[in-house]
């Protein structure tokens, strides 16, 4: 799954990707990376400053800090 189909899917459920968060962090798509983990979809930036757990059954994103 790429950072492209967790942006379309979550879109509804959540502001993480919406523009104006992204610009206020100073981030984009292509700085995201995502590793699959057992169920669920680790999201995290290339600066490790942002990691996100996606889980693919609900479409839903929970932030880990």
């Amino acid at each position: 799954m790429t950072i492209y189909e967790i942006k379309r899917r979550t879109s509804k459920t959540s502001y993480f990707f919406c523009r104006k968060t992204m610009k206020f962090f100073g981030q984009r798509l292509r700085d995201f990376r995502v590793r699959k983990q057992a169920d669920k979809y680790l999201i995290y930036t290339v600066e490790k400053k942002t990691k996100a757990l996606f889980d693919p059954k609900d479409n839903s994103l929970k932030v880990i800090i």
